[in-house]
């Protein structure tokens, strides 16, 4: 066995042995952890950020792309929403131990299911090290362990907040490796994880479709899939165009790094000549690139000639796609077509045609005059997520603490014998 096998098969033994001493936490135990946690982490506000500069120069010298940098960046205020992300999770209800489902179905048996934690999660994630706080966070609360997989381009970022968990679990006499970060680097310790299906129950890769392909051909252990965020926003022939602006230019520009920016645009023809030069002005104000379909290049010359990758393109950066469809049902079947089925959102002001759009788009979240940029569980009032699922089994969309639990069924009964 290698030194690497070995040292994976000890984490995962570490992990195993953690998840019994946090599993069955009272609710109370649990929010000191992390109440705990968010005084650490406000103490040390300037350490974090002392770090996470050493992870942008580096970035900086790799010549990664601007997009990425501002996904790796952490300034005061992204700490402070961190903190708050925290404080919002202690609020919410313990997940656990919740009774779903009762009955007793006059054979002898008093049924229950209760919910319960998953037990062992491991999450692989690039860039972002807000999310080694926000998965530890919730991995907490919902009772399960964390084994977190950050990129090498936010080590030393992840490393302090990781540190900084661990700290506020040894202070309430918890195993410190109910959150464990992997520091090495080497792509070896990944592929040796993903082998441990009989220790880690679930993993949430946040990526593209190449992550999600690699590890399930890897790996026996379930995915909670987080693809790429190839988020429509449709403004349909009866919007409200001074909304639509403002709605546009939020759902692009806002954060154009992060998976909820809407990275294609569907306008009705019938609203095209009216709407498109006015959204050019907004994009291009902003210095976003704008490639579209010939129609939309004859009403406007600042857009440029789309491929139909474009279409299906989750671009991260200033760029953006615009597509002209005769009515609603070619939004819906060019959307539904080029989706990565994480975000859709439909500008109108008809009632009707939103129920519609609701309906037949096919998508993890869908949303009625509202920027893609709230795709998130912060936003939705989960305190925050571990990632947006855009598979259809047991989690879809934002995955808080509730989407962290499984369930049981505990079943009673006074000497019952079958028939």
């Amino acid at each position: 066995m290698t030194i690497i096998k070995q040292e994976v098969k000890k984490i995962c033994l570490s992990c195993k042995l953690a998840q019994n001493n946090i599993s069955n936490l009272e609710s109370s135990i649990k929010n000191k952890i992390l109440s705990f946690t968010s005084e650490l982490i406000k103490q040390n506000i300037v350490k974090i950020v002392k770090a996470n500069k050493i992870d942008l120069e580096n970035a900086a010298k790799n010549n990664i792309g601007s997009a990425k940098i501002d996904r790796l960046k952490l300034d005061e205020n992204r700490i402070k929403s961190m903190i708050k992300s925290i404080e919002d999770i202690i609020k919410q209800k313990d997940p656990t131990n919740q009774v779903i489902y009762s009955a007793q179905p006059g054979n002898g048996l008093d049924i229950k299911r209760i919910t319960t934690p998953i037990g062992i999660i491991m999450a692989i994630y690039e860039s972002r090290p807000n999310v080694t706080s926000d998965i530890a966070a919730l991995a907490l609360k919902s009772g399960n362990v964390a084994i977190l997989r950050c990129g090498s381009d936010s080590i030393n970022s992840s490393t302090i907040i990781a540190n900084l968990y661990q700290k506020a679990l040894q202070h309430f006499n918890i195993d410190k490796n109910a959150i464990t970060l992997i520091s090495n680097p080497e792509r070896q310790y990944v592929n040796e994880l993903l082998k441990m299906d009989q220790y880690i129950d679930v993993v949430i890769p946040r990526g593209g479709k190449s992550l999600i392909t690699a590890i399930s051909k890897k790996s026996k252990i379930p995915l909670f899939k987080h693809l790429d965020g190839n988020c429509h926003s449709y403004i349909h022939e009866l919007c409200d165009i001074s909304k639509a602006r403002k709605i546009i230019l939020n759902a692009k520009m806002r954060r154009v790094g992060i998976c909820g920016a809407t990275e294609s645009i569907v306008i009705d023809q019938k609203i095209s000549c009216k709407i498109i030069p006015l959204i050019c002005d907004d994009l291009t104000e902003h210095n976003c690139e704008i490639v579209g379909d010939l129609a939309s290049q004859k009403i406007d010359n600042r857009i440029k000639k789309a491929k139909n990758i474009d279409f299906a393109t989750e671009y991260l950066d200033k760029k953006i796609s615009i597509k002209i469809v005769k009515n609603i049902s070619q939004a819906i079947s060019h959307i539904n077509k080029y989706s990565s089925k994480h975000t859709e959102s439909i500008i109108t002001q008809d009632a009707e045609s939103a129920d519609r759009f609701f309906k037949e788009i096919d998508s993890a979240i869908v949303m009625h005059n509202a920027s893609t940029q709230f795709a998130d569980g912060g936003e939705f009032g989960m305190g925050c997520e571990v990632g947006i699922a855009t598979g259809k089994l047991h989690a879809r969309g934002p995955v808080g603490l509730e989407q962290l639990t499984t369930y049981k069924y505990i079943v009673n009964a006074n000497c019952a014998i079958r028939k």
